[in-house]
């Protein structure tokens, strides 16, 4: 029995990374309801997408130290009562405003533990399925929440009444369910402190490689897929005849799916003696982006669908090829700080919907994304001329 259950006890916590991205991303769609419906401003709209972050980012880099200091089980239950709570949040600022913003806070707090925490615990869970099965977990468990989130609460807000209130309660259900399936898992022991001796500064994040390479190309992981399902959809609201929030929830889907689909590529095209997995993922974002700023110029769907590929394609590639060189420059094993700090430096791309809505007045769409891709060569320069240097 007990083996039995330690060989499926990955599932809840899998789904306890699955909840966190589901409430991570519920609001995407439903921004386009506050826009359309509630007429919140576009500015507004996209500061609480970035008050996401202020929550996120403390709890992604702290949580791995307080889950090796009281367990990942004591970390995890309270993340997703947070997560619930949040969800509860987020419904009463249908008639409260100001819950938004505490929501969205909440909702970054218990995703940046849920996703550090419990994808080190899903790992673990999954040690007997060897490392590449347990990478896959994580990624598909993280990748599909996201994905489901957005189009179920676009699915919702499109068709069902309460488009502000059924959403937000369906996570509610689904953080609560998750938690009670939680009481069973087998607990996991947090690593030996003697194993990683670090310090204040893991030794990946000063090598010479993660500040040339791994860096330039970090912030494109969620600047893409956030150009992609933020900014893109309501630029061409005009055009979806009503439908903006399962237009808005299709295009996240499609966004963070292919994301998804892409990521055993950049394996194949690695290479330990160069960059070129990071570099082929920053082209792809760039092209994105000059597809982005064609769509926005013409106002077309269906080239915002097809951005939507190609921006996810690059997300995909972004994120499996920077954590190729984390575990090569983290050897013998990825260390948690590490990861938690690399995936800071990619959530930092879910500023730039608030950085293009802020400067929006100053230029136009089409341009500020032109603007981006220019940005990004940039980087794909300081990438490449030190892509074949400072192996690890």
């Amino acid at each position: 029995m007990t083996a039995s259950r330690t060989a499926h006890g990955w599932l809840p916590a899998a789904g306890a990374v699955f909840a966190a991205g589901w409430g991570a991303n519920q609001f995407t769609p439903l921004s386009s309801v506050y826009r359309t419906r509630e007429h919140w401003p576009s500015l507004q709209v996209a500061l609480m997408f970035t008050t996401y972050l202020a929550g996120f980012l403390p709890a992604l880099l702290t949580g791995a130290f307080a889950a090796g200091r009281v367990g990942r089980r004591r970390v995890v239950g309270p993340a997703l009562l947070l997560s619930a709570a949040a969800s509860a949040l987020l419904a009463a600022a249908a008639f409260v405003r100001p819950a938004a913003y505490a929501s969205r806070l909440a909702t970054g707090v218990a995703a940046g533990l849920l996703l550090s925490v419990g994808s080190a615990w899903l790992r673990e869970l999954s040690a007997t399925a060897g490392p590449a099965r347990a990478a896959r977990r994580v990624a598909w468990a993280t990748g599909s929440g996201f994905a489901a989130g957005a189009l179920t609460a676009g699915v919702l807000a499109q068709w069902f009444p309460h488009p502000l209130l059924l959403p937000c309660l369906l996570h509610c259900l689904l953080a609560l369910t998750v938690l009670f399936a939680l009481r069973r898992t087998p607990e996991t022991a947090p690593p030996p402190a003697g194993d990683d001796p670090e310090g204040p500064w893991p030794p990946a994040v000063t090598h010479p490689r993660f500040v040339r390479v791994v860096l330039p190309a970090g912030p494109a992981v969620f600047a893409a897929s956030t150009v992609a399902y933020v900014v893109l959809p309501p630029l061409v609201a005009e055009r979806t005849s009503g439908y903006a929030p399962l237009f808005s929830g299709l295009v996240t889907a499609l966004t963070l799916v292919t994301g998804l689909a892409v990521q055993p590529l950049a394996a194949r095209i690695d290479h330990a003696h160069s960059a070129r997995a990071t570099l082929t993922a920053m082209a792809t974002v760039i092209c994105g982006l000059l597809l982005s700023a064609l769509a926005v110029q013409h106002g077309s769907m269906g080239l915002v669908l097809l951005a939507a590929v190609l921006l996810g394609a690059g997300y995909g590639l972004t994120l499996a090829s920077g954590l190729r060189e984390i575990e090569r420059l983290t050897r013998p094993r990825a260390s948690p700080s590490a990861l938690s700090l690399y995936h800071g430096v990619t959530y930092s791309g879910f500023l730039t919907p608030l950085l293009l809505a802020v400067t929006a007045g100053a230029a136009p769409y089409p341009a500020l994304l032109a603007g981006l891709a220019a940005i990004g060569l940039l980087c794909l320069v300081i990438t490449a001329w030190h892509s074949r240097r400072h192996l690890p």
